[in-house]
């Protein structure tokens, strides 16, 4: 058996925080009864804490694993999930309105990261499957585990990894708790809206107790969040390319939409953990987390037309970059601008709980039972309003507008000659031909007058989601007297998943309008809130009211968008996934000259039989016709695993992983809503059905992974590895055309059900493939292994190299979505004394990434890599000799120290920003009182 497996004395202490320069040597010891060694016992606390929990769970775990783990709850050293996960190597976040929201793993986006909670897998409040973390309050997590490489009993899937987030067991605990954290927050900007926040607070309440001898358990954990967060941001519509009269291609700016955003994070969380240990073999916990989250956004702004806007550009104004022909500054005259006053509301509503039972039958046979429920509800309501000088394109002041490109990829400032602060020369109605509706020109009765297709005076977007996984899980596990395998777990699992989409939206229009009174609106009195000032792009003040009260008030009239654009009907659906998997683990205790080695070798059977549901659709008069549809598809998977890891001495070891994952397609692309036309004769595969939309026969990604990992632990609180990986991807999905069957569905046309059911689909389909591979070196360096002098002051670093040789369909090369070249964590930290300081920085290389579009689609967008700095430094008065003062820590954080923009661009060319993103800083001030 293994010489240097740690004891179970040695591994408790860890567990608590405990280490020791001696502490393998001791282990030896206890299996050698010849040497005595005193053990020097070093209690580490706080950060440094969690650094020794972190680094043994990555030594001891049979699977290649990154950790984060908090001293005890409310711990974690970073103010979400998403950033503190975003430090560790390989690893890498996307921020979204700011904040770190979306995590890949070795070069793989959200869609290929499965995400637990407890080990169970969770619904997201995307169209999709990927998690965003920030939905995850830090402050009630104990530890998140990254699983880099699986093992058979892991309930999540995905190509990359998994991240399973993890609450506290209060039976690990011999004391109570109770814990009040408090933090301020500040943003370095001052109000960009009149009626915004820059100013928030965070509060957290946990409660830990034990009764009955120890063997009852209560966790609880309140936490209530108001988070601030504003941006100043440069937005294009696009480029379009013209051939001048000299034969030379160029390209313009299309349009813009910059425009200021305060928004403020509400989230409201309560975590309960109930552990019950009546005796030595039975051990039940239930445990359960409610989430309460609303992103209320102000946006205000003035799009900006150009070359597609109705004015002339003065072709002796224009400026153009020789190298890539792009006009990088020119003026256009007699244009009409959009001022918008909008405001969105992002709200959902998380519950998730689960009960586990492990009985011990005897000393060899252990039995487990898990039942759990995920839900949650997501609901947008994002208003869109419009103002200018007229309605319609030709009536109002026209302005001159002139703009010129910044260096940076900061996009353009302008040039204006109107006052757009003044509320008697802006009011409220559609100053471009916005809105080709015909619903909304019959409602009004302006068919063939001057006002038809003008009638769009804003916008109201709708849509909901509802995500729900119901999951149980049987299982057990048998020791086992051999020389080679120590015991061997398997088990059943059943679960079932529901996501439905509901897209909607609908046109505003002044509830004035008639051909009587067919002009603008002016801004009533009581709705005025002064101006927004946007000198970061030259345009000034401009008018800034409560356009979201006066839709309550009824001063807008709505019509819905899906009477006549099929667009809803193809993001409405319902997607269902049935799986039933069952497993077994080898877990390995074996020695190869002399040098022990474990790990674990499985087996994974999955069997998903997936269904869809949606509509068929087509327009006849301008009207949308939709039929609905039902659509099913079954399949399986084998999925081996193995585990390895060969320990060379009591510091250094050696691992190598294999194992077969896959990644399911995403949900909005496997929907059944399809634009169908039925033909009269078919086509040259026999179908007479034309559709294109989802393909709800998509089955997973694929991979083949191999890992070979040297970890060195030099000391008990620092450790250096390198790591290789390689995957050989399989069934990607790209664009191309598949066989769909239509029976049932009526022929939109016609409301008939015809003979021939085939159908030829385009969209999504498997069949791509290629490799990715990479490198990843990483360390963790207490200074106190050179001097005593030096303790306290440490490293943590880690470097990460990724390349991929994906190509498409049609042999272009592929850049998968997350994947950056390289990646780069670093943190200096010193705690000491009570004193606690860190600065980190993340940095990833340029990357493809989603962000929202139009109608909240999942867009994919060029991201430019970033740099972000984070510092943080506090006090832990328990150092203090102070005793009124004994329990009570403060911190001070500072984020994004740099103000490192969020950058996108909409093409190859540089100096094309689709986005210039500036959030500021932001500040934190906390503090932590233990009673």
């Amino acid at each position: 058996m293994s010489i240097f497996k740690p004891s179970m004395l040695t591994l408790a202490m860890m567990a608590a925080g405990v280490t020791s320069a001696n502490v393998y040597a001791a282990d030896n010891a206890s299996n050698d009864k010849e040497q005595e060694k005193e053990v020097e016992v070093i209690e580490v606390k706080g950060f440094r804490a969690s650094l020794v929990k972190a680094i043994n769970t990555k030594r001891f775990s049979p699977e290649v694993v990154e950790s984060v783990s908090a001293e005890d709850i409310g711990k974690l050293p970073d103010s979400s999930i998403a950033e503190s996960i975003a430090r560790l190597p390989g690893l890498a976040a996307q921020r979204l309105d700011g904040r770190a929201s979306r995590v890949t793993i070795r070069g793989f986006g959200e869609d290929h990261v499965g995400t637990t909670f407890n080990g169970r897998e969770q619904v997201s409040i995307t169209d999709n499957r990927g998690a965003e973390l920030d939905l995850y309050p830090s402050e009630i997590m104990s530890a998140v585990t990254v699983y880099k490489t699986p093992s058979a009993d892991l309930e999540a899937s995905g190509l990359a990894g998994v991240i399973d987030l993890q609450t506290i067991k209060p039976l690990s605990l011999d004391e109570r708790i109770v814990k009040v954290n408090a933090m301020y927050e500040q943003t370095s900007f001052d109000k960009l809206n009149p009626d915004a926040d820059d100013n928030g607070f965070r509060g957290t309440l946990s409660y830990i107790d034990q009764f009955a001898d120890n063997t009852l358990g209560v966790a609880v954990a309140f936490n209530t969040m108001s988070s601030p967060n504003q941006e100043k941001r440069w937005n294009s519509w696009g480029y379009p390319e013209f051939t001048g009269e000299d034969g030379q291609t160029y390209s313009v700016l299309g349009g813009a939409k910059p425009f200021v955003r305060s928004s403020t994070l509400e989230r409201d969380s309560v975590m309960a953990v109930i552990e019950y240990a009546p005796s030595e073999k039975l051990r039940m916990v239930f445990d359960t987390l409610y989430v309460d989250f609303v992103d209320e956004k102000i946006l205000r702004g003035i799009e900006i037309p150009f070359a597609w806007g109705q004015g002339s550009i003065s072709a002796d104004t224009a400026v153009v970059d020789p190298a890539t022909g792009f006009v990088t500054s020119a003026i256009t005259e007699g244009q009409r601008v959009v001022v918008r006053n909008d405001y969105e509301d992002r709200s959902a509503e998380m519950t998730s709980f689960g009960f586990n039972l492990e009985y011990d039958l005897n000393d060899s046979w252990s039995l487990e039972f898990d039942a759990s429920h995920s839900s949650v509800e997501r609901e947008i309501w994002s208003m869109e309003s419009y103002a200018g000088t007229g309605r319609g394109d030709s009536r109002g002041v026209a302005d001159n507008l002139g703009y010129t490109f910044n260096s940076g990829n900061a996009g353009a400032t302008f040039t204006h000659g109107l006052d757009y602060s003044d509320y008697n020369l802006i009011q409220i109605g559609g100053p471009l031909s916005w809105g080709w509706s015909s619903a909304l020109n019959e409602k009004y009765g302006v068919v063939g007058t001057e006002y038809e297709n003008q009638l769009q005076d804003g916008f109201l977007n709708t849509p909901e989601v509802d995500d729900e996984l119901n999951a149980l899980r049987l299982a057990a596990s048998k020791v086992v007297e051999s020389d080679y395998i120590s015991s061997v777990e398997f088990g059943l699992s059943y679960s079932e998943r529901e996501k439905t989409k509901r897209s909607e939206g609908y046109f505003l229009t002044v509830s004035s309008f008639s051909l009587d009174n067919p002009g603008m609106m002016m801004v009533p009195e009581e709705y005025r809130l002064g101006t927004a000032n946007l000198d970061f792009i030259g345009m000034g003040d401009m008018i800034a009211f409560d356009s979201r009260a006066m839709v309550a008030d009824g001063y807008f009239d709505l019509l819905a968008e899906s009477l006549t654009n099929p667009s809803h009907a193809t993001k409405s659906w319902t997607v269902k996934e049935q799986l039933t998997s069952a497993f077994v683990k080898a877990n390995i205790d074996a020695e190869i000259a002399g040098m022990p080695l474990t790990g674990n070798a499985g087996l994974r059977y999955v069997q998903t039989k997936q269904e869809s549901q949606g509509n068929a659709f087509n327009t006849q008069d301008g009207k949308v016709i939709t039929s609905p549809t039902h659509i099913e598809h079954d399949y399986s998977h084998v999925l081996p695993s193995l585990n390895l890891s060969l320990s060379i001495d009591d510091e250094q070891s050696v691992r190598f992983g294999a194992a077969k994952t896959i990644s399911r397609a995403r949900m909005d692309e496997m929907n059944a809503s399809v634009n169908a036309t039925y033909n009269q004769q078919p086509d040259e595969n026999g179908s007479n059905w034309s559709v294109n939309g989802g393909n709800p026969t998509l089955e997973p990604y694929q991979a083949i992974n191999f890992d070979l990992t040297y970890e060195n632990y030099f000391s008990p609180e620092g450790y250096f590895s390198i790591a290789l990986y390689h995957k050989d991807l399989q069934d990607w999905i790209f664009d191309g055309s598949y066989y769909i069957d239509m029976t049932g569905v009526a022929d939109p046309a016609t409301g008939e059900i015809p003979a021939n059911p085939d159908g030829t689909g385009s969209g999504k389909v498997n069949g791509g493939d290629g490799t990715v591979q990479g490198a990843e070196f990483s360390v963790t360096l207490p200074f106190n292994y050179f001097s005593d002098v030096l303790d306290g002051f440490g490293v943590i670093a880690s470097h990460t190299v990724n390349s991929s040789d994906m190509v498409d369909q049609d042999g272009n090369d592929y850049e998968i979505p997350g994947l950056s070249k390289s990646i780069q964590n670093l943190t200096f930290y010193y705690e000491n004394y009570g004193f606690q300081a860190r600065a980190s920085m993340r940095k990833r290389d340029d990357f493809k990434g989603d962000v929202y579009g139009r109608g909240f689609d999942s867009q994919q967008v060029d991201i430019l890599g970033e740099t972000i700095w984070d510092a943080q430094i506090g006090y832990d008065f328990s150092e203090s000799g102070l005793a009124s003062l004994e329990g009570m820590t403060v911190t001070f954080q500072v984020q994004n120290i740099t103000e490192e923009p969020f950058v996108s661009l909409s093409g190859d060319n540089a100096l094309q920003v689709r986005d210039y993103q500036d959030y500021g800083r932001t500040f934190l001030l906390g503090v932590n009182y233990q009673f």
